[in-house]
């Protein structure tokens, strides 16, 4: 370089004057110079207050740039003006307005004179315009709960400093403005480093809210910067620059904020939120002792087998008129072949005619000895042989609780140990997954990789928001009471067996408590996810807190099949199979739902079809056959029963239900279709739980049909379960945070605590949807205790 320099020609070297002159602050400095300046400042720094110095520079050169440099005692900053930002494809905007903040160097003394220098130089011939004005910023200093309002550009952020007062160790910082765009970051920084990222920060449009403690130096810098495009914030996308180095001008990029800082919650605080949490469900073990024991007297009391209700004749006379076929009802469509355990198989009447009703007074051994070998069919199953009667018009549940206990308990117990197994295999990647998710976050500082309620989020330890994993704990508690409570049930039913107990042999549903086992360990594993996903709550990591919502909805509905079909049910291994499959699909729509048509309409079909070949195997019990003659018979079905003879249906109940599971499903898979909801997983749990309300509410009309009434303890269950699940869907719509925008829009959504200033609105959901899944199952596993005393043969299969 040296060799180069000397070969250049004198004429054109350029001799620069350096020339130095002593300014003041509060001065405006017009210049058209292309001399080297260099303005010297002075003031009084005091060890007991902290001031500091706003440097602002404008000029409308554009050709030529002009460097400014300021020397402190302790540090360097340096910008040129006109300023260039580059944005997103290359885009660079031009600012020619440039504001900086100086902080004040710590000194020993009490009062000391410091010096600063502000160095302007170019390289322009012709001379540049500029004005340089210094001044005091007198709010440098944030006080604790004193607002402060400031105005920010791309080219001019502005600098705070906080210093925790005597008796303060952890503080919210929050910034709000009512202007939307343009897009903003806070930072929070323990050394002023003078950029957008320092230990702490997240972009957002209007609202900024961290909570910070214990740092090193006791005091920290909060730093504002307005982006210079709004696509990290959810807005529009400029144009693709046709010439990448040409300048565009940004417009009116200024932002009116408000900066506040406030003591966050105490460990007192803490202290009671987790009290609080514990008493709620601590209750529930005490009300639940107190209630068995109630019911142990009551159970005491029951005897042999007792009549069903007078009532009881004149209500299946009518089911006998409903349910019987037509005159002349051809059935083409029910093969002759034998049926086996099938996917379809959950809410499925598996190949029988309902018995008629004159021999519904008969005693169970009267039915066992009359029956002869001729008036039922022996058919085949995948596990072990199935006695059905399907030659009798009306069933009752001694005519499907045939099979060996010790054979039934052992497969519903699958139900069980592969849910005890999934959980263990899906929780433990889970887990892993949110704690690197958690320590991404503590080390880079970045806030915009977790959707959490900033305004109610309180941090302990590498947790960042500690009360929306705490309020979890219902789950595990109520799920774990659920286990306690069913396993009692179990353990006096066992009891009542080997003492040849006949209420326990001969009535009521069938006991089997596999199924039960399985839910309540469900919702602990809910509980447990749910807290993994809150750890960080995000786009990717959405998945793990609905997929044992899909798990929970699947088995109620197997459930609430196996009470009236004791014998007959999905194999644990099709059921899992069929929730995996759910969960896939739930993936893909997160993953590949989010606008795309092809998906939806692909989704659609698919719904639509498995709606339709379930409501089939409904309809016609599993008699049907899918092959390439099932278009001809559907014809001649239409043609005789339609066409040629107007017959009703056959079985009008179970039409009713599927004619209304039909327009519910065709219904949401024309919503998904038209609106294309970006929050998949809630729209399929959604499915899930309209299809679980149908069969519920269909499983209740026909069960006071049949007759049969409702247990008190069971009604209680049911409308406190109502209540509860209205107050909570109430505060769970309330959405203070959601994933599918961008991290600065979900904060719009978000508000302060309600709760003993630590508990928010999804806290309040949690407490309350634990509260109301527990009741919930309680009501499937004492809904027909008011056939504990009744004759299983005067029991009506539905």
């Amino acid at each position: 370089m040296f060799f180069l320099i000397m070969w250049i020609p004198h004429t054109e070297l350029r001799h620069t004057t350096v020339y130095q002159r002593d300014a003041e602050f509060d001065v405006t400095y017009t210049v058209t110079s292309d001399i080297q300046t260099i303005y010297a400042f002075n003031h009084t720094v005091s060890r007991n207050k902290t001031e500091g110095v706003r440097v602002s520079v404008q000029s409308e050169q554009v050709d030529s740039p002009i460097l400014f440099v300021v020397r402190q005692k302790q540090a360097v900053v340096s910008f040129q003006v006109p300023l260039v930002l580059r944005g997103l494809y290359q885009r660079k905007y031009s600012y020619t307005h440039v504001g900086r903040t100086l902080c004040q160097p710590p000194t020993r003394a009490a009062s000391e004179i410091q010096f600063f220098f502000v160095d302007v130089s170019t390289l322009s011939s012709r001379g540049v315009n500029y004005q340089l004005r210094v001044s005091r910023v007198e709010s440098f200093t944030l006080q604790t709960d004193t607002k402060f309002s400031f105005v920010a550009t791309p080219s001019q952020p502005q600098y705070f400093k906080y210093a925790f007062p005597d008796g303060v160790d952890s503080v919210i910082v929050k910034v709000n403005s009512q202007m939307t765009f343009p897009c903003s970051v806070m930072s929070i920084q323990d050394i002023l480093v003078r950029n957008a990222f320092g230990l702490f920060y997240q972009t957002s449009t209007s609202t900024h809210a961290i909570c910070r403690k214990d740092f090193p130096s006791n005091s920290f810098y909060v730093v504002i910067v307005v982006k210079t495009e709004d696509e990290a914030c959810g807005g529009p996308l400029r144009f693709y620059p046709l010439r990448p180095d040409e300048l565009i001008d940004a417009g009116n990029r200024s932002k009116t904020l408000d900066v506040v800082v406030s003591p966050a919650i105490k460990s007192e605080v803490y202290v009671m939120g987790m009290l609080f949490c514990l008493g709620i469900f601590l209750s529930f073990y005490i009300i639940t002792f107190l209630v068995a024991c109630v019911e142990n007297k009551r159970s005491a009391a029951v005897g042999t087998c007792c009549p069903p209700p007078a009532h009881f004749n004149a209500m299946s006379s009518s089911l006998a008129f409903a349910m019987s076929p037509p005159p002349g009802y051809n059935s083409s469509l029910l093969s002759s072949e034998p049926i086996t355990d099938s996917v379809g198989s959950t809410d499925v009447n598996y190949g029988y005619m309902e018995r008629s009703l004159d021999s519904v007074g008969r005693c169970r051994q009267e039915s066992l000895s009359s029956v002869e070998e001729d008036d039922y069919d022996i058919l085949a199953d995948i596990d072990s042989d199935k006695n059905i009667v399907r030659t009798k018009k009306f069933l009752c549940v001694s005519d499907l609780a045939r099979k060996d206990k010790r054979v039934l308990n052992k497969k519903y117990q699958i139900y069980f140990w592969n849910i005890a197994t999934i959980a263990v295999f899906y929780a433990l990647p889970v887990i892993q997954l949110v704690i690197t998710y958690q320590t991404v976050v503590n080390v880079t500082g970045n806030q915009d990789i977790c959707y959490y309620n900033f305004l109610c989020a309180h941090p302990l330890g590498a947790l960042s928001a500690f009360n929306n994993i705490l309020s979890n704990l219902g789950y595990i508690m109520l799920g774990l009471l659920f286990l306690l409570i069913v396993l009692h049930r179990d353990i006096m039913h066992n009891r009542a067996l080997l003492r040849h107990e006949v209420a326990a042999l001969e009535c009521g549903i069938p006991k089997h408590f596999g199924l039960f086992y399985a839910m309540g360990t469900a919702l602990m594993m809910e509980g447990l996810l749910s807290a993994c996903y809150h750890v960080c709550p995000n786009y990717t990591n959405f998945q793990f807190d609905t997929s044992f919502m899909y798990m929970i909805a699947g088995l109620c509905m197997l459930k609430l099949y196996q009470k009236r079909h004791p014998d007959i049910n999905a194999s644990a291994y099709t059921a899992y199979a069929c929730l995996a499959a759910v969960i896939f699909f739930s993936v893909l729509g997160v993953v590949f739902g989010k606008g795309n048509m092809v998906f939806w309409i692909v989704f659609s079909v698919i719904h639509i079809i498995a709606t339709l070949l379930l409501s089939t195997q409904l309809y016609y019990m599993g008699r049907w056959r899918l092959d390439s003659g099932i278009l001809r018979r559907m014809l001649y079905v239409v043609y005789t029963d339609c066409i040629r003879q107007c017959s009703g249906p056959m079985y009008i109940d179970r039409m009713v239900l599927l004619v209304m599971g039909n327009i519910v499903n065709w219904s949401l898979a024309a919503y998904g279709l038209i609106e294309r909801p970006n929050d998949f997983a809630s729209y399929l749990l959604a499915i899930a739980i309209c299809n679980l309300l149908l069969y519920f509410a269909f499983y209740i009309i026909m069960k006071l049909r049949s007759g049969e009434r409702i247990h008190c303890l069971a009604l209680v269950c049911i409308l406190f379960t109502a209540v509860v699940w209205g107050f909570a869907l109430f505060f769970f719509f309330q959405g203070l945070s959601t994933w599918q925008k961008t991290p600065a829009e979900s904060r719009e959504h978000n508000r302060d605590c309600i709760l003993l200033s630590f508990f928010d609105d999804h806290d309040i959901w949690h407490f309350l949807s634990s509260i109301a899944m527990f009741g919930s199952f309680l009501v499937l596993l004492t809904l027909d205790d008011d056939l504990d005393a009744v004759q299983r043969d005067k029991i009506y299969v539905f």
